[in-house]
């Protein structure tokens, strides 16, 4: 709607002006029982369930991405019945467990690792996906004994193998097995409470 107001202005030559005012462009004035208030607090009603509903599938997914609590053993290695080394290892004995590894960590100090626990022998494949600490693994036969040590690679999606059936791996940092002094054909102590 617009609406002319004439109004007299003279200038000097006599000429009258006219104004033109836009109500259209001005801020409505609304009743509160009118549809208009309605809407906008339904809109805001959307808005503040659709924030929570954001807020807790972020949660969730946080939650689920996080490290999960592993037990820690105290693992000896060892050559001729001698303790060559120690290491202090997490255990990974559920598919869940295994699945998840050391993806999403960004340090892991010599001296520790994850411990894999399978319950029958076959040749054992790991990747590297949602890993960037380099690691080195130790595939391990039924009877504690290192059948083999590989390198592994950050975010790499090729699989590293076993050469033959293993029980057991052993992922620590990349070259903690020479700086130990540990190399194939060494045991590595497995208690029977690893096996949980």
């Amino acid at each position: 709607m617009s609406v002319n107001l004439r109004r007299s202005n003279h200038g000097e030559h006599g000429v009258t002006r006219r104004n033109n005012i836009n109500f259209s462009l001005l801020p409505k004035i609304v009743s509160p029982g009118s549809p208009d208030i309605k809407w906008r607090g339904c809109k805001l009603k959307l808005r503040v369930t659709l924030c929570f509903l954001f807020f807790f599938i972020l949660c969730f997914n946080i939650a689920s991405c996080s490290p999960r609590k592993f037990t820690v053993r105290e693992i000896p290695i060892e050559r001729d019945g001698e303790v060559v080394a120690v290491l202090r290892a997490e255990i990974a004995s559920t598919q869940e467990e295994r699945n998840q590894g050391l993806m999403y960590r960004k340090n892991l100090p010599d001296g520790e690792g994850m411990f894999f626990v399978f319950e029958r022998d076959h040749v054992l494949s790991f990747w590297m996906k949602n890993t960037v600490i380099p690691l080195s693994i130790a595939f391990i036969a039924s009877d504690g004994r290192i059948i083999e040590i590989k390198d592994m690679y950050p975010l790499d999606t090729n699989s590293v193998s076993s050469s033959r059936s293993a029980r057991y791996a052993l992922e620590v940092p990349q070259g903690w097995f020479s700086r130990a002094g540990v190399r194939s054909g060494d045991v590595v102590k497995i208690a029977n409470n690893n096996e949980e």
